[in-house]
């Protein structure tokens, strides 16, 4: 009997074997020569993943807010204006780490739950004020739902701004091409669609953002996540020698570096395919099994993970029903919404076999609180899309 349950939250999410071949590997030192080969070629496969090839990748133990600090105290300086294209929760956390160090924060606010800032109203705003920077969630993970990042790219560099993307649910699922999009710094955790247990903050510096972190006039008010203390870090390990700031988390390194060469391996673009395609499915399940979801429209729902509301009638007594049907799915995050709707993800080593039983268990789970809906719609549905 299987005693396991398949995870599909918003991370951490489900790993390859060889990834978790990495992590149970004895630990080297982290001078040892091959560490030091796995971390130089683990930083260069970063750009390709990033589509970023001229960035400075950084890669520092801790987790998805920790890459959030990064950014902000190494783009920041006290007096700075900053713009936030608020589209949910983690927007929220982006503008106050920013006024945390020192920044004059404005937010562009989505006008519902659900919704994204329209680019117009972006736009106005910029040419309001002369901000240095404009950040702004790619995917937020509370609500699933997705903004344009191209043309906020484009905005940014069209008004001159440093543009910081908060990709932590985006990298390596969602299309993003870093460098031809104008972002100026890109971020992510390793326990997103990257594929790698939590512990890893992943920031990719374009040119422009380290340019102006080389002419700050002020030190970097935060000691640990300086780039002053890990950039040369980087540097020697790239060049194949040893070096030491902090210790790094030597076997999520290992780990990291598997599957980056894992995603480079199937394709970037492959990736990106794959996850429009099983969310797509997925998607399509929902709507047949009658429900609705928290992004007002198809263009404004992510393909890393689905957000659905619950069916009237019904409350998360069904996640612990869903969770002995074999999957466990993630509750409510956005606190204007926590109760009314739970999330799904599907991204990383993510197949359709994974969609498929989550269906599976979500209609089990359904009929087990009493909803009423046609039995086997949505599996139907999506193998509808998935045997085309």
């Amino acid at each position: 009997m299987k005693d396991r349950k398949l995870l599909m939250i918003p991370g951490p999410i489900e790993f390859t074997p060889d990834v978790m071949l990495a992590m149970g590997m004895p630990t080297t030192s982290h001078i040892a020569p091959n560490f030091i080969e796995v971390f130089g070629e683990a930083l260069e496969r970063m750009r390709h993943v990033f589509l970023c090839p001229d960035g400075q990748p950084f890669v520092i133990a801790g987790s998805g807010t920790l890459a959030m600090d990064i950014a902000g105290a190494n783009l920041v300086e006290p007096g700075d204006r900053a713009l936030v294209v608020n589209s949910g929760y983690f927007s929220d956390r982006m503008g106050a780490i920013l006024e945390r160090y020192g920044a004059t924060v404005t937010q562009v606010h989505a006008p519902a739950v659900g919704d994204v800032p329209a680019l117009e109203d972006v736009e106005t705003a910029l040419k309001k004020g002369a901000y240095k920077i404009m950040a702004f969630t790619h995917v937020d993970t509370s609500t699933a739902v997705v903004v344009d990042a191209k043309a906020l790219g484009a905005l940014g560099r069209e008004h001159g701004v440093l543009t910081i993307l908060d990709g932590v649910c985006s990298v390596a699922g969602e299309e993003l091409r870093q460098e031809d999009w104008g972002i100026d710094l890109s971020f992510t955790a390793s326990q997103k669609a990257i594929g790698v247990p939590p512990g890893l903050a992943l920031v990719v510096a374009g040119p422009r953002a380290m340019g102006a972190f080389h002419e700050r006039k002020s030190p970097v008010g935060n000691y640990y996540a300086d780039w002053a203390n890990w950039l040369p870090i980087m540097q020697a390990y790239e060049e194949r020698r040893p070096s030491y700031f902090g210790t790094p988390a030597v076997n999520l390194i290992w780990a990291l570096n598997v599957s980056l060469g894992q995603i480079l391996d199937e394709g970037i673009d492959a990736r990106f395919l794959r996850h429009r395609r099983l969310n797509q499915a997925f998607k399509a399940a929902i709507g047949a099994l009658g429900m609705k979801q928290v992004p007002l429209g198809s263009e404004l729902a992510a393909n890393t993970l689905t957000a659905p509301y619950y069916p009237d009638g019904v409350d998360k007594a069904l996640l612990g029903h869903i969770k002995e049907a074999g999957v466990i799915v993630a509750g409510g995050l956005h606190p204007e919404i926590r109760d009314r709707y739970f999330r799904v993800g599907h991204m990383g080593a993510v197949n359709e076999s994974d969609i498929l039983m989550t269906l599976g268990a979500l209609e089990k789970g359904l009929a087990q609180v009493g909803h009423s809906f046609d039995a086997g719609a949505g599996l139907a549905a999506a193998q509808a899309l998935l045997t085309q």
